[in-house]
């Protein structure tokens, strides 16, 4: 899960430089057709492929919704705000899906776990509003801040979803169809901009290359290994992975730019995003 917070940490950058460049609609759809593609390639060369029945395509078509859904608005809430804006806001996922988890599969909402989601929500409020009671008060977000903070709620139903709907399948074939669906919802939103996907060879070679590195390491890559990691650590202890978004965020600007952020927002990461990531992953 460290490897998948990572990689997933890298994506944020990456989604910010090439959003200028295309419709986002179109990238995500890009992202999820090419990571559907190579890993159906990679799947058929280790075991035999079935089409699933019909109550496995919802199962399967139910899951990718989540993601979709959550793809399509951080594309549309970059071009208004930063990656560190949404890597911080990220952040109330792991207490939102405790509650989903509770609602779904009856895991409780032990005391611990209540602190962790107050303390990833301070910290989110400490970095927004730069440690200033007055931004606080005024509810200084940006629009994108706003489409983002709607992204997240649904995904935070991602991985209580893969557990609940989890039937005892190969996790690659599960992956698998999770991005063939994933890919046929995409395909059906995009069709009243299909006629911009003729843009596509015309795009900056930076652009191509950005979206082969989300279809592999921040689609498929991190897909498999969350879903593997969900049915062991349970939905709650991965999502609670993503309090390591915004130390890996700046960590990535720190070598690429050789920059430090502001002083609240380090005081925000490290008393508390990462002190509550250690208090979810407690199990007593």
């Amino acid at each position: 899960m460290l490897v998948s917070a990572f990689l997933v940490s890298t994506s944020f950058s990456v989604v910010k430089a090439i959003t200028p460049l295309w419709d986002p609609l179109l990238l995500t759809c890009s992202r999820f057709v090419l990571a559907g593609i190579l890993f159906l390639g990679l799947v058929r060369l280790r075991q035999k492929i079935t089409l699933p029945c019909l109550a496995d395509f919802v199962r399967y078509s139910l899951i990718s919704a989540t993601l979709v859904l959550f793809f399509w608005l951080m594309f549309a809430a970059l071009r208004s705000t930063t990656p560190l804006n949404t890597a911080v806001i990220f952040t109330i996922v792991p207490g939102i899906s405790g509650i989903y988890s509770w609602l779904l599969l009856r895991e409780r909402l032990q005391l611990h776990r209540l602190i962790a989601l107050f303390l990833a929500m301070a910290g989110a409020l400490w970095v927004l509003c730069d440690a200033k009671p007055s931004r606080l008060l005024a509810l200084h977000l940006s629009y994108g801040d706003l489409i983002f903070f709607a992204a997240c709620l649904i995904m935070a139903a991602y991985t209580p979803l893969v557990k609940r709907l989890y039937r005892g399948e190969s996790m690659q074939i599960m992956t698998l169809w999770v991005l063939i669906t994933s890919s046929a919802w995409l395909l059906l939103l995009s069709l009243p901009k299909m006629h911009l996907a003729l843009q596509l060879p015309n795009l900056p070679a930076t652009a191509m290359l950005g979206i082969v590195y989300l279809a592999v390491f921040t689609t498929i890559i991190t897909f498999y290994l969350t879903q593997w990691a969900t049915l062991f650590l349970g939905p709650t202890r991965v999502a609670a992975y993503s309090f390591t978004y915004p130390a890996f965020i700046l960590l990535l600007e720190w070598l690429l730019y050789t920059s430090l952020p502001s002083w609240p927002t380090l005081v925000g990461i490290f008393f508390f995003f990462l002190p509550a990531m250690y208090v979810l992953q407690r199990k007593d």
